[in-house]
């Protein structure tokens, strides 16, 4: 996944510890979905959202349709600000490199995004579904759930998830020292 170049989320900023935007940077986001949301209903309905990551990425119509699906949860068919706002962190996470830190400082609502059927745990079939969005590549996703499945049930709970971004920092920090030597 790939922002396009020139998008206005390229000038957004994202706090790259705790992988939020600055107040300043979540009230531009705020002004542009108020200019998204042409009905002024506060809410984008699904068309406006597929139209609005069409023009901001590469993303094909499945996995928008998909990143429309997974934060709408009420199932209402629409995506209020709040939803717009984590999906722009999600995109801005993945821009900037920072998708294993906005799952660990994030983990609640990320294990929320993750878990597409609703039973609080997360199987291999849905993360392998929404991959995408937080760069996992397959042999990766497959390591882990062998390294992170503890309970041996081939699914992630809340707990094995927070365990697996926490790894996944650390040797990303580890890497990085490794290259500054």
């Amino acid at each position: 996944m790939k922002l396009k170049s020139g998008c206005f989320l390229q000038r957004l900023c994202l706090d790259e510890v705790y992988c939020l935007l600055s107040v300043r940077n979540t009230a531009v986001l705020a002004k542009d979905f108020r200019l998204l949301d042409v009905y002024r209903k506060n809410y984008l309905n699904n068309l406006q959202f597929y139209c609005f990551l069409c023009y901001m990425t590469n993303l094909n119509k499945d996995q928008i349709m998909l990143l429309f699906d997974l934060p709408d949860q009420n199932t209402w068919g629409k995506i209020c600000f709040n939803e717009f706002y984590m999906v722009a962190c999600i995109l801005l996470s993945h821009e900037n490199h920072l998708e294993k830190q906005f799952i660990h400082q994030h983990a609640g609502p990320a294990f929320q995004l993750l878990d597409v059927d609703g039973d609080n745990m997360i199987d291999f079939n849905e993360i392998e579904a929404t991959r995408f969005l937080f760069n996992i590549q397959k042999e990766e996703l497959k390591k882990i759930f062998k390294d992170f499945d503890i309970s041996g049930d081939e699914q992630l709970n809340y707990r094995e998830l927070k365990m697996f971004t926490v790894f996944c920092i650390d040797k990303q920090q580890q890497k990085e020292e490794e290259d500054h030597e």
